[in-house]
């Protein structure tokens, strides 16, 4: 990596022709990305000079866009004067991506389609739970980053003193520099944590090992230069090899969309040239879509706006109406098709087939795109949750089925995960004893599938435990006997556990009486009495006032090897429970010392 404070760096000269090295590589491709509210595309709003993020929805960014950041815009930045660096890149395209998106859309084989991310962290806030998928989704592909440590004009008592970042920050006021420096160790313990170390940018002489925080600020602006000279630095140093261009068109579609009567795909250029006319090969899950393109143009640089061109080079945002229209995914490759189709084939499939691995047993998940519907995998996994099954576009009533059956192998299979889709109406009336689980945010669905996991362990663990006994304590209620025999007839309070029809009670010295044979409660007969219920039970071949009028409490009778099983599973009984367990072995070792040991 170059390092922007070095003195010498004015003599550094870059032995090679500029127009030619130009032509011969592409854009960086920059993802922005982080967590939802920290400033993503109001600082790349600050870099493009644009308003975008004042027309998004609640200031959110509800979709992925681009922009093309030509070398013209990068020559106004004043820090390349003042160290006397040249620039080799034509430009950068950058992505702005949603929170929920995690930049998880844009990937190719061998990892993310993102040359390098700019990670956006509020200083004020630190990494949050979205900006923690972003750091595993950054290290699983190894995409090269930079951190904008946003906003630090909301800092108390900050100012803007000089337009020199390392200046700015050793000119503010005592408590104010304090303020920063603690914020600043906090962010970098946190980055620790999760395997990167980091540091401020002119404190980093080895960019191979240290990530770079650059303190910025979209509301002043402050920061940004310095951002775009380790974006430069970091693609002329490190990706020369990897921004080559090839002849061979290659892209990946980022939506297909509908306006008017026309539908046309918006996708990323990332490799040779397009031509209009052309035929593609775009993947599927299946056979490839040939299709020759109809309609090519290229988003103008710095705006939404697209122009109609013959040809685009990479790297750049492109719209395309082609030949045919139907079943094309987001998310999916597509390159130049050079009328070998097996060969074609062979190649899509590697590259949408390395990261889209099933089990042979699993459950079934739904997401929006193929880069999304990696990322889910990859961190279901981690989680050690197996996939059946894995797909793109609305959960339908086929992948209820899928589910149903794969549920009568293991009930934890019967639920199925939508990342950013919805369901099906048809689908919505079939799903009656199928768990549906949807969210617009990777780890809030990954949550949510770990607790719904747990919960049905839990669930699936008590109804074996259920089979073995009713554990359970009375107390005896001794105003209220109703019959003295031939069946005795008195009032009980539940203690403890769950009383069933059928329950063997014994008493304290571990004297058997009988089963339950009937529990009523408000004069109606129940199955079951739960903890905290006043209720009459009857116990055949038992005479209460002979051999329960100075008994106090009653529990249920367990055999050892039952005590064992539950004490087995004790983390799904309740500390009251527990309770129980305890006494009903208290008073089984009085007979025995080692019962239940």
């Amino acid at each position: 990596m170059l390092n922007f404070q070095d003195k010498n760096l004015k003599s550094k000269a870059f032995n090679c022709n500029f127009f030619k090295y130009w032509m011969a590589i592409r854009q960086p491709i920059i993802t922005v990305c982080g967590h939802v509210d920290h400033g993503k595309t109001t600082l790349l709003d600050r870099i493009r000079g644009s308003f975008i993020a004042a027309k998004e929805a609640g200031f959110i960014t509800q979709k992925i866009s681009f922009t093309l950041y030509p070398i013209e815009k990068l020559e106004e930045c004043p820090l390349f004067d003042t160290y006397g660096a040249k620039l080799k890149i034509p430009g950068f395209l950058f992505i702005d991506t949603p929170g929920h998106a995690a930049f998880t859309n844009l990937r190719k084989r061998g990892g993310s389609l993102a040359d390098i991310a700019i990670l956006v962290i509020d200083i004020n806030e630190g990494i949050m739970p979205q900006t923690a998928e972003v750091l595993q989704i950054l290290k699983i592909n190894k995409t090269p980053f930079i951190v904008a440590l946003n906003k630090i004009d909301s800092i108390s008592g900050w100012h803007h003193y000089s337009d020199n970042l390392k200046e700015n920050i050793e000119s503010q006021a005592i408590h104010t520099r304090q303020l920063f420096d603690e914020k600043l160790l906090t962010i970098q313990a946190a980055l620790n944590n999760h395997g990167f170390n980091a540091d401020l940018l002119y404190n980093v002489s080895d960019f191979t090992k240290k990530i770079c925080l650059v303190p910025c600020s979209a509301k002043t602006g402050e920061g940004v230069p310095e951002m775009l000279m380790m974006l430069c630095g970091l693609s002329q140093k490190f990706l020369s090899e990897r921004l080559k261009l090839d002849k061979r068109a290659k892209g990946v579609i980022l939506e297909v969309k509908k306006e008017k009567a026309h539908q046309y795909i918006e996708a990323i250029l990332y490799d040779g040239e397009l031509s209009l006319g052309d035929e593609i090969a775009i993947a599927t899950f299946d056979k490839p879509i040939l299709a020759k393109v109809r309609v090519l143009e290229e988003v103008l640089p710095l705006s939404e706006k697209f122009k109609a061109v013959d040809k685009a080079t990479a790297a750049t945002g492109i719209r395309m109406q082609v030949s045919d229209m139907k079943e094309i995914l987001p998310g999916m490759p597509f390159q130049i098709y050079r009328g070998d189709i097996d060969e074609t084939e062979k190649e899509l499939k590697k590259e949408i087939g390395e990261t889209i691995k099933t089990d042979k047993e699993g459950i079934v998940i739904k997401a929006e795109s193929l880069g999304s519907l990696e990322a889910l995998i990859t961190l279901l996994k981690q989680s050690n949750i197996k996939v059946l099954k894995a797909g793109i576009g609305p959960i339908t009533k086929k992948d209820i089925a899928e589910a149903k059956t794969s549920g009568e192998k293991n009930t934890l299979y019967k639920i199925i995960l939508g990342f950013n889709v919805g369901i099906d109406e048809e689908a919505k009336e079939f799903a009656s004893d199928v768990k549906i689980l949807t969210d617009d945010v990777v780890y809030k669905l990954i949550e949510n599938t770990e607790k719904w996991v747990k919960e049905e362990e839990k669930r699936i663990e008590r109804e074996k435990l259920g089979e073995l006994a009713s554990l359970c304590k009375l107390e005896i209620l001794h105003n209220s006997v109703f019959r003295n025999s031939n069946p005795a007839i008195f009032g009980v309070r539940v203690l403890g556990g769950k009383l069933k029809s059928g329950t063997l009670l014994i008493n304290e010295t571990n004297e058997k009486l009988n089963k339950v044979k009937g529990i009523q409660s408000e004069k109606k007969s129940v199955e079951e009495a739960v903890s905290g219920m006043e209720v009459a039970i009857s116990l055949p071949g038992v005479t209460f006032d002979r051999q329960l009028k100075s008994t106090n409490y009653l529990f249920s009778d367990l055999s050892e090897s039952q005590f064992k099983e539950f004490k087995k599973n004790k983390q799904i009984l309740s500390s009251e429970d527990l309770k129980i367990l305890q006494e009903i072995a208290d008073i089984k070792r009085k007979e025995k010392a080692t019962w239940g040991i």
